[in-house]
């Protein structure tokens, strides 16, 4: 099914969590990509879409301290097919239109209901 997991987890106990997912993904055979706060959250999403190689998965097998992030470079960056922006002014509105996407990281089911509800409300075919 070509179907890829990608995990990036960070807060207490995150070393452990993330050896526990490799370990398990390593005996089902899953090849799971795991990441920690050494990794931004959003350079997971390029990586997964494969806009940029995959980092270098961090070494779970020791303690490790405090995390150190780099600039991460992303080439290969596809064109924008939306509308350019407006011209800089001292306040800028940011209006969402019928083919606004969203991510939404983590269970934020009462977020996610809402702007469903919205979407039903003002008919749009796609939410």
């Amino acid at each position: 099914h070509k179907i890829q997991i990608w995990i990036r987890r960070a807060g207490p106990n995150y070393v452990e969590g993330l050896r526990k997912v490799k370990a398990a993904s390593d005996k089902l055979g899953l090849g799971l990509k795991v990441y920690g706060p050494e990794t931004h959250i959003t350079a997971v999403i390029p990586m997964a879409l494969g806009l940029m190689a995959p980092l270098a998965e961090p070494d779970l097998s020791q303690a490790c301290g405090p995390p150190t992030r780099k600039m991460i470079q992303i080439t290969g960056k596809k064109p924008s097919s939306s509308k350019p922006q407006p011209p800089p002014t001292k306040h800028t509105i940011v209006t969402a239109t019928p083919q606004t996407t969203s991510i939404v990281y983590g269970m934020q089911n009462r977020a996610v209901q809402g702007m469903l509800d919205f979407d039903f409300m003002c008919k749009r075919k796609k939410p």
